[in-house]
């Protein structure tokens, strides 16, 4: 009974595509910035190959560090992220504040450890 399974299943698995390795590397298709105000900024960000909605808001979040960075700040609090996938494309829509000191808050980063972070893990930023 267990072979007759097992031959069953067989041409079912032969129809499933087998993943290839370029379907697990990440391809960041860029990041728009919009200046919402002094101190608040909105990212979009896409991508390609996420694993998770996880992936694309660690993106967008290497994003605000950059430009947090870029404007002579250190900090940033993350307000909120929207995530969405579509045909394969994930996006990110992103609002952060930056400030040139710790905020208050408990999503806050400071841009230049989440940078070299994001560096590390071969995220662009912006």
């Amino acid at each position: 009974m267990k072979a007759a399974w097992l031959i069953s299943c067989v041409p079912l698995a032969a129809c499933d595509p087998v993943p290839t390795a370029e379907q697990f590397i990440p391809d960041y298709r860029g990041v728009e910035t919009t200046l919402l105000d002094d101190d608040l900024v909105q990212f979009n960000v896409s991508m390609t190959n996420a694993l998770s909605a996880q992936d694309v808001s660690n993106y967008a979040e290497c994003a605000a560090a950059g430009y947090t960075l870029i404007r002579g700040w250190g900090f940033a609090r993350h307000l909120r992220t929207n995530v969405d996938e579509e045909a394969g494309v994930w996006t990110a829509d992103a609002v952060y504040t930056i400030s040139p000191a710790l905020p208050r808050g408990i999503k806050t980063i400071d841009a230049e450890v989440v940078s070299a972070s994001c560096a590390e893990k071969g995220i662009p930023t912006v």
